[in-house]
């Protein structure tokens, strides 16, 4: 015991010993008019421990005593090399010089420009440099922040001013909107695994929250040929000036060289062929004599094709960690973006440091991507004062205490009760048009009133009913985002004088969830689902086509799901039901009646309103499970998250009606498999997404039209982007009792042909091609092509269709899709 003492007694001399000789050495770098050189790096020469610059130039770099040289570069300037000795240098300012690019040394005497064959050399070492390091560990700090550059003074109503002082802004709405650090140890297995483990998080104005900073995201190879820099940014990947196919995208100019520790860098213009494609701009900077990257600053702009924001700078400067082992030192990623009255600008910069270079770990390491444990954002004001290695500006500091301040009043009991005394102030037009809603932010749980005008709608089966719901909502865990609900639900029509009402209740357990749910309602006949209500409502009054055909049932149901180990979902439900076919009960419309008179609500006889089934009780169980080979999670304090496989999903379900329980009249047995995959990507050529189901009623005694398989059909202008939807079939017509296959594929280009037309490039149009299938007994082969293009959210489309059992009845229809229904 003595001795155990006395070892933790050394331990604790020689931990506080070691630390006291840290020194932290101040600086700012600055360019030979004084004016700052943001995001410059400085690194102690021989070893990867190093910092970088802020905004303004200053920097901090923790050293032990003696003397240490100093290599200090940023693009487009002339590297540094000086000797200090903490803590007799305790405060220094550093001018760089702009680099002078010579051109003298080469003769420019072919036709071709001596960059071409430069850039040929880069492009043959690319695949070598690319595995070159090895597994290795490194430490990243990653610092992201966005201001708000312009506001207007109102937006749609709201008073901005209001909103800014709630937010920290000054009196004309500008300010800091973000500002996160975050420092993270990664694990990399070149080219593709990666690890990433948060060691530190903090959140300007949120302390409970974790940081969006992801070392993942910064990841930026370019001896890839293909960079994915944030997800949206681009419809398509960016090539790679070094990509093997780099020179049918590319122009280069060569701009001279400088030398650098004895090495000869040259500097290269790196020029798009052609507009609309997602290709950089800029320079690049390779070693002479190894080809290899020494650093890049590229530009992306609206010519590159970028949605969300107008223009971004990247930078990224490689360092010599160990010989012959150069990896990434600084990452800076500059943007700014506009959005109708709105302009914000930001940064997010990475500090690569602590490189060690590792033995190949177990495949099964990468498997968690990315790992946040519950105190990452516990670490105080002391730990980031000694920690940070991007020394943090006023402009920040006084943002850190300005939103912290601002937290803290309002997560406060009077702060938030007095928010909630001014909005839920009951307001009758607004209850009319959108509802009210009643919320208690201390308790977190709300209680949504329904907007009464929006509840009404309108079928040939009701007439004028409305459809009302009270919805009560209890959040239980911010972190994985569960919330206790009870949604209530009461329709009465006015034409056929039928009340019913539902009620249904979501119980979160863990990764689990029950739902109970009862009572009567009115549903579609095609449990896919025909058409919005809205739309149902709007083309019967004033087209004269009831479209949505309708029952009633009674029921009681409880449902069961959860997701397994390995991203294994599986769901359970037994329910029990009775079910009651209606008849029209209005045939009112604005159109014309003696022209267009409404169908019975019989699909199968349209012009008869005689009953599609007959009253029925049904008892049926399903068991559903799904898997998509996804190995690769993230581990956050509340729980495991699966991320998006590149594997299809497989699924299988299985539906069993039991006959003579609770006096149920079905005996059927439906086993049905299905295999889909969204966004699948094709590199520059696009994405693909596809969807084959195939089920069989291998036992069908007993059974109703709403037991019946049933697809997404359409009919009207306006269509579903749901993936598993047709364009022209017909909604209930090919409802069938027996076995079937169904197979949809879509080919998103991503404006590969679009992007090349001047006129239309500026609309970042997207190419559409789809393929449609499905095979019944009923129907035999049914096939739909369709070609379109896409606009953001809205689509328009050719559909071609044709049935093998009806050769000439071949449709062709032009439909539009948006995302909004």
């Amino acid at each position: 015991m003595l001795m155990n003492r006395i070892v933790t007694l050394i331990f604790f001399l020689f931990t506080n010993i070691a630390v006291a000789q840290q020194l932290t050495l101040k600086g700012s770098i600055r360019d030979a008019d004084g004016f700052p050189i943001p995001f410059a790096t400085i690194v102690k020469e021989g070893s990867s421990i190093g910092t970088s610059a802020n905004k303004e130039g200053h920097f901090n770099l923790s050293l032990p005593e003696g003397r240490h040289q100093l290599s200090i570069s940023a693009v487009g300037y002339k590297q540094k090399t000086i000797t200090v000795k903490p803590p007799q240098h305790d405060s220094l300012i550093i001018h760089l010089d702009g680099e002078i690019f010579t051109l003298q040394e080469v003769v420019i005497g072919n036709r071709e420009d001596p960059a071409y064959s430069i850039i040929r050399k880069a492009i043959k070492k690319r695949p070598y440099y690319l595995k070159e390091t090895g597994p290795y560990h490194a430490h990243v700090y990653i610092k992201g922040l966005q201001r708000l550059l312009k506001a207007p003074k109102k937006f749609f109503g709201v008073d901005m001013n209001e909103i800014g002082e709630e937010i920290g802004l000054d009196s004309a709405r500008r300010g800091i909107i973000y500002l996160s650090e975050s420092e993270s140890k990664i694990t990399v297995n070149p080219p593709k695994d990666f690890k990433e483990e948060m060691i530190s998080s903090k959140i300007s104005g949120d302390n409970k929250a974790f940081s969006f900073n992801r070392a993942s995201e910064l990841q930026l190879n370019f001896y890839e040929n293909y960079q994915h820099i944030v997800e949206g940014l681009s419809n398509r990947p960016f090539i790679s000036p070094i990509a093997d196919n780099a020179l049918a995208y590319y122009r280069y100019q060569y701009r001279g060289t400088a030398e650098e520790k004895g090495k000869t860098i040259i500097k290269i213009k790196v020029i798009p062929k052609r507009k609309a494609e997602p290709l950089y701009k800029g320079n690049i900077y390779i070693i002479e004599g190894e080809w290899r990257i020494h650093s890049v600053n590229f530009l992306l702009d609206k010519e590159s094709s970028i949605n969300f924001v107008d223009s971004l700078n990247l930078k990224q400067l490689y360092t010599e960690v160990t010989e012959n082992k150069w990896m990434p030192s600084n990452i800076q990623l500059d943007f700014k973006a506009g959005l109708l009255a709105f302009q914000v600008g930001g940064y997010f910069t990475a500090i690569y440091q602590n490189y060690t270079f590792i033995d190949a770990p177990d495949k099964r390491l990468f498997r968690e991507v990315l790992s946040i444990s519950g105190d990452v954002n516990k670490k105080d004001s002391l730990y980031w004062a000694k920690n940070r290695p991007v020394p943090l500006s006023p402009e920040e500091q006084k943002d850190y205490i300005a939103k912290d301040s601002l937290y803290r009043f309002h997560q406060s009991k009077a702060y938030l009760d007095s928010i909630d005394r001014k909005n839920n102030r009951f307001k009758p037009l607004t209850f009319l048009t959108s509802g009210y809603n009643y919320r208690n932010r201390y308790k977190k749980e709300s209680i949504r009133f329904n907007g009464l005008l929006t509840s009404m709608l309108f079928n040939s089966v009701e007439g004028l009913a409305i459809n009302y719901g009270i919805n009560y909502n209890r959040q239980l865990d911010s972190g994985l985002n569960r919330y206790f609900r009870i949604n209530g639900r009461i329709r009465y029509g006015f034409a056929n004088k039928h009340l019913n009402g539902i009620v249904s209740t979501d119980l979160p357990v863990k990764n689990q969830t029950f739902v109970l749910s009862g009572g009567r309602d009115v549903l579609d006949l095609n449990n896919q689902g025909s058409l919005p209500t809205l739309l149902n409502s709007l083309y019967t009054l004033f087209v004269g086509e009831n479209y949505q055909k309708l029952y009633e049932k009674t029921f009681a149901s409880i449902a069961w799901s959860n997701t397994l180990p390995g991203n294994i979902k599986i769901s359970l439900q037994a329910e029990w039901s009775n079910r009651h076919w209606l008849p029209n009960a209005s045939d009112f419309t604005f159109r014309d009646r003696n022209s267009n008179k409404l169908t019975s609500n019989n699909p199968l006889q349209p012009d008869a309103d005689v009953p599609l089934f007959t009253d029925n009780k049904s008892t049926k169980v399903r068991v559903g499970l799904s898997y998509d080979f996804s190995n690769r999670y993230a581990m956050y304090p509340t729980g495991k998250r699966y991320l998006v496989s590149k594997y299809p999903t497989f699924g299988i379900q299985y539906i069993k009606g039991i006959k003579n329980v609770l006096g149920s009249d079905v005996d059927y047995d439906l086993l049905t498999t299905s295999v889909q995959k969204n966004n699948m990507g094709l590199g520059l050529y696009g994405k693909v997404s596809f969807s084959v189901t195939a089920g069989s009623f291998f036992n069908n005694k007993q059974l109703f039209y709403p037991d019946y398989k049933h697809f997404n059909g359409n009919r009207i202008l306006l269509v579903d982007q749901q993936l598993s939807s047709f364009l022209a079939l017909d909604y209930y017509q090919y409802s069938t009792p027996s076995n079937f296959v169904e197979a949809h594929m879509e080919y998103n280009l991503g404006g590969m042909f679009v992007s090349k037309v001047p006129l239309l490039r500026k609309l970042k149009l997207e190419e559409l091609i789809g393929l449609h299938y499905l095979h019944t007994s009923e129907l035999s082969n049914y096939s739909e092509l369709h070609v379109g293009l896409q606009w953001k959210m809205i689509r328009l489309m050719y559909a071609h269709s044709r049935s093998a059992a009806q050769p000439l009845n071949q449709t062709n229809t032009l439909r539009i899709a948006l995302k909004l229904f």
